[in-house]
């Protein structure tokens, strides 16, 4: 299955709050996020679904192999693309926005290509 942006975003929610809190919940990646709990729901169940996460007994949410695997790419692209935004002279606040538009739909060509460049300049 082809995950839409909107999946990406809360699997990289999900890996950014577990990074924070021991125990990510639905509310929280609402609160996170600025969705309202029926979206929230209806994507957890989606994804659950889909194999990319695990929702527990006790409500929290974790990542599947699968599910960690997209959240560390598009965490990734986005670290690393609003680094090389800021590096051109993009304020921060443009450049995290930015990225976090173009993470979603940059290829894998380019961004190796721009990661491989960026990584040449330190």
């Amino acid at each position: 299955m082809q995950l839409r942006e909107s999946g990406e975003m809360y699997l990289e929610t999900i890996l950014i709050l577990s990074r924070k809190k021991s125990l990510v919940r639905a509310i929280d990646i609402g609160e996170y996020m600025g969705f309202s709990k029926p979206s929230v729901s209806r994507a957890m169940h989606l994804l659950r679904d889909e194999n990319y996460i695990r929702i527990g007994d006790d409500g929290g949410i974790s990542l599947t192999a699968e599910g960690m695997e997209i959240a560390y790419k598009i965490y990734e692209r986005h670290e690393l693309l609003s680094r090389a935004l800021m590096m051109l002279g993009v304020d921060e606040k443009t450049a995290v926005r930015d990225a976090c538009r173009m993470e979603h739909v940059i290829s894998d060509e380019t961004f190796r290509a721009i990661k491989s460049y960026i990584q040449g300049q330190f």
